[in-house]
């Protein structure tokens, strides 16, 4: 089911979380640098992730925060290569597909998504709805919550 909803990212129940990041390491600012101040232990597993290079574009970087927390999970999203850059959308249409694997992989029953690249990366909000939605229609028994910008 999916649900397009506004609001704080943060206040929602899902079982994970969406982070629209960068592959160079940095969450200097947007919600980026929120999910830092919020959740510095997902930060630092990002951070070896992109000194490992195991960070980029079309591969989500999975943490877990805990298992009886809420959320549960962030699912770390690459839509930009660096943060001064713009997103593409080739990285949300790339990284839609792990997305949906990491998803069916590790039993996700609901998720809440952010709109990815549309704020500092700079897309045009419904061309990447349109994608995320393509991608999460046959996902019927995954709950999705999709916040729109204000």
């Amino acid at each position: 089911m999916i649900n397009l909803t506004k609001g704080n990212l943060f206040e929602s129940t899902a079982q994970a979380i969406v982070n629209p990041v960068n592959t160079v390491g940095v969450m200097g600012k947007g919600l980026a640098l929120q999910f830092k101040e919020r959740y510095p232990e997902n930060f630092k597993h990002y951070r070896q992730a992109f000194e490992t290079k195991e960070l980029t574009t079309g591969k989500m970087l999975l943490f877990e925060v805990g298992e009886e927390a809420t959320p549960r999970y962030i699912i770390n999203f690459p839509t930009k290569k660096h943060w001064r850059g713009k997103s593409k959308m080739e990285y949300i249409e790339d990284g839609m597909v792990d997305f949906v694997k990491l998803i069916q992989t590790h039993d996700i029953q609901s998720v809440a998504i952010p709109p990815l690249g549309a704020g500092w990366g700079g897309l045009d909000w419904e061309e990447v709805k349109a994608c995320i939605l393509k991608y999460l229609e046959p996902l019927e028994e995954v709950e999705f919550w999709i916040y729109e910008p204000k």
